[in-house]
């Protein structure tokens, strides 16, 4: 059986089904969707939210963590960005409210020699950045979507928004930074996924051709 990779690098790039005056934002073989696709590995998590915590960790001062009543106190930012999955889906003008990542950087001190981030998630997730990408300003640390409470589906209780990106990178049910000297891949960067994942480059992919399960965007739950 081919590998989610191999299938996609196998796939005709869909026609552009997008206004012209729009077409610029949409990324070269994407597909502009409405719906809001579901799409995570494993099964989605249940919480007891009086022992939930988001450490903060590694190439910091201090480790550090966070209730979610202590999130909540912190300023909310709204922002509206277009969000494209490596799946080929693209959804418009999304509607985000949380944290931006800057002003959650203001509770800890990273250390000058940290240069990148592992973002933890349940289920046993992970997915690296480097730190100059969670500082623009429509990075959130995610509580709502389009004026409501995350679904469980979509990442409740909190999830990163990284829109610059392919979205496996905004990884849902976050529970952990953990700031690093050196890069290290996270879960679909080890399974033929590309590092930096830009959705303009078509960074879709690295040499590595691992399995990965099926879970194409049109055969799933939508919202």
């Amino acid at each position: 059986m081919k590998s989610k990779a191999e299938r996609l690098k196998g796939t005709t790039s869909p026609k552009i089904n997008v206004d012209e005056s729009l077409a610029h934002r949409l990324p070269p073989g994407q597909v502009l969707t409405e719906k809001f696709p579901i799409l995570h590995e494993g099964e989605v998590p249940e919480y007891d939210m009086s022992m939930w915590d988001l450490r903060v960790y590694g190439a910091v001062e201090e480790e550090v963590s966070f209730s979610y009543e202590n999130l909540l106190q912190f300023p909310m930012t709204n922002t509206v960005s277009d969000i494209h999955c490596v799946t080929r889906w693209s959804k418009f003008d999304t509607a985000w409210e949380g944290i931006r990542f800057t002003d959650f950087m203001k509770h800890f001190k990273i250390k000058p020699e940290a240069k990148y981030v592992m973002i933890h998630a349940d289920q046993d997730y992970e997915t690296n950045l480097p730190i100059e990408a969670l500082l623009r300003d429509d990075v959130l640390l995610a509580f709502k979507y389009d004026g409501k409470d995350l679904t469980p589906k979509h990442g409740w209780p909190l999830r990163l928004v990284v829109p610059e990106f392919y979205f496996w990178k905004s990884a849902k049910w976050i529970r952990g930074f953990e700031f690093m000297t050196e890069d290290r891949h996270g879960f679909w960067e080890r399974n033929g996924f590309h590092n930096t994942a830009d959705p303009f480059q078509e960074q879709r992919f690295s040499d590595e051709e691992l399995p990965i399960p099926e879970d194409e965007w049109m055969k799933k739950e939508f919202d």
